[in-house]
């Protein structure tokens, strides 16, 4: 089992920036695809954006491009999303995820929730304009 904790979320104003931390704990990350997925009030769930388990490899949604980065820190067990240029449209309940290489590889980056193993409980970002 894997435990994710979210911190970092908060509110910040348009064109800010915040940097959302995901710790695991019970595993170590190393071997898991990592993804950030967000969900606004009376939205669906959208993908942000996930790192494969080696390789570094970066799959972003088209909302964030240019905006936000993904990155890990294996030895922290840590994943970390810098969000830069925020704006009120980003506000939304961010969660982290972990996906087991276990039929999907080393090098996974997908966007579909359901292939995610292991979830956070999520922290909140608001935007104010």
């Amino acid at each position: 089992q894997v435990q994710l904790v979210e911190s970092g979320g908060g509110l910040v104003q348009a064109g800010g920036s915040l940097r959302l931390s995901c710790a695991a704990s019970g595993r170590t990350l190393s071997n898991y695809a990592m993804g950030w997925f967000r969900q606004a009030p009376g939205k669906e769930r959208e993908f942000v954006v996930a790192i494969s388990a080696i390789g570094g490899i970066r799959t972003y949604g088209d909302s964030v491009k240019g905006r936000f980065t993904i990155s890990r820190d294996n030895a922290k067990n840590t994943v970390y999303l810098q969000m830069n240029s925020l704006k009120p449209e980003d506000t939304a309940v961010y969660y982290c995820a972990a996906a087991a290489p276990a039929g999907r590889g080393y090098y996974y980056t997908g966007s579909e929730g359901r292939d995610y193993d292991y979830w956070g409980q999520g922290t909140q970002v608001t935007v104010s304009s």
